[in-house]
């Protein structure tokens, strides 16, 4: 988006005033359908056990991929996550003037890896307008370190954090405006149930932006976390959650990993997210989320699919074949500490108190840290595929000429099960 900042001002203001009709036009017909049809017919499309996944069990899943040479600079990396989003998705499911919030991967105000490229987020958010889009939102709500929402207020800011690590100007400077839950206060959040039979007690808090907006886009980065293992994703959906939720999550932490991917059965997220779309041309291969050891390949990657369990399963092996080349002087557990089952315990336990209170941290249970030598060996995956629609077949497809072949070939092997 171009023009002097006045100009960028009244089409913001002319992107809000259409919003509103929009809305008031959908809530009307809603409200006339219920009056005038049988209840059979306005059932709502987005209740728990109705949601179709469009990934079947053995089911094949296109990733796509795209690279970007290490130090070709961020013209080349746009262009990258141009080529990646268009091959994945038709935007078939993108009418003119529909609304989109972009979820970029805020836990921390750090730069990028430790958070989602600034690059990707303004690419993606110039194409979406491209394409249609009529609004695009921007935002998160960071992790407990630093942000912590409770029905007194907040302390901590992600308008801030976003400031600095480069997301906030990035996505201003594409035309997106920029959301974060927490400013919207305690009650700005709505319960969306997560599938039948998972390990969540009941329902999560999710916030209201995700009811105003007709898509999702996710943009994850590729990172090493010293109490998940690995935070891509499917791990995304905590920025999401209210406090409470947060705290259920990392208290009852003997199933942390499944409620990570049940996290993201809720109906929202299954009927308005199109798109995941991961910039890793630089990853945090150790210690993380926030910090750690960032390697930059020669060949970067930006990661592409419509199904957020494939990309993940791509990001992963992504992950894991870049930890191969970390320095010797990265492996200890002071450098990686999720080798340590005791910092993960001990971790987790300041994450429940930080959440809950003294009192809360003194009786969660044990988080297991999972060891991950393979994406198979994944936790996360592994119970995503049961509530997700299936384990998909990745077919791993180039996007441009500048991924390698041998490269290609590499994840692809990486991403097929044993014995296929």
């Amino acid at each position: 988006m171009t023009g002097c900042p006045a100009a960028r001002e009244k089409q913001h203001h002319e992107r809000k005033a259409l919003m509103k009709r929009r809305t008031f036009l959908k809530t009307s017909a809603v409200g006339l359908a219920s009056i005038l049809l049988p209840p059979s017919v306005t059932k709502a499309a987005s209740e728990p056990g109705e949601q179709k996944s469009r990934i079947r069990d053995g089911g094949e899943t296109s990733v796509f991929l795209a690279g970007a040479a290490k130090g070709s600079g961020g013209k080349v990396l746009r262009t990258a996550v141009r080529e990646a989003a268009e091959a994945a998705t038709d935007y078939s499911w993108l009418s003119k003037g529909d609304s989109i919030f972009i979820k970029p991967a805020l836990n921390s105000g750090n730069p990028y890896p430790a958070t989602t490229s600034p690059v990707a987020i303004a690419a993606m958010t110039s194409l979406l307008f491209e394409k249609g889009a009529g609004r695009v939102v921007v935002g998160d709500m960071s992790g407990i370190e630093h942000v912590k929402l409770s029905p007194e207020g907040v302390r901590g800011s992600s308008r801030e954090l976003m400031k600095s690590c480069g997301i906030s100007e990035a996505a201003l400077g594409a035309g997106a405006e920029l959301y974060f839950p927490e400013e919207a206060g305690w009650k700005a959040f709505y319960e969306d149930m997560p599938v039948s039979g998972s390990n969540w007690k009941g329902s999560l808090m999710m916030p209201n932006i995700l009811k105003e907006v007709d898509h999702v886009v996710l943009m994850p980065r590729c990172a090493r976390h010293v109490l998940a293992g690995s935070t891509l994703g499917l791990k995304a959906a905590v920025g999401y959650w209210r406090t409470d939720t947060r705290l259920e999550y990392h208290r009852d932490a003997a199933t942390f990993q499944e409620k990570t991917a049940e996290g993201n059965t809720v109906g929202t997220l299954l009927d308005k997210q199109r798109l995941v779309l991961t910039a890793a041309d630089k990853i945090l291969t150790s210690f993380g989320p926030d910090k750690g050891f960032v390697l930059q390949p020669g060949t970067g990657l930006v990661i592409a699919s419509e199904s957020v369990v494939a990309h993940d399963m791509a990001s992963l092996a992504w992950l894991l074949l870049n930890r191969e080349n970390i320095p010797e002087s990265e492996k200890d557990m002071f450098s990686d500490p999720y080798e340590s089952q005791f910092i993960v315990t001990a971790g987790n336990h300041w994450v429940v108190g930080k959440l809950g209170g003294w009192l809360a941290a003194l009786t969660p249970e044990g988080l297991t840290r999972n060891d991950i030598s393979t994406i198979w060996d994944d936790r996360v995956l592994n119970r995503a595929y049961q509530v997700l629609g299936g384990r998909p077949k990745i077919r791993m497809k180039t996007a441009n000429r500048a991924v390698p072949g041998e490269l290609n070939k590499r994840l692809s092997e990486m991403t097929k099960p044993p014995g296929s």
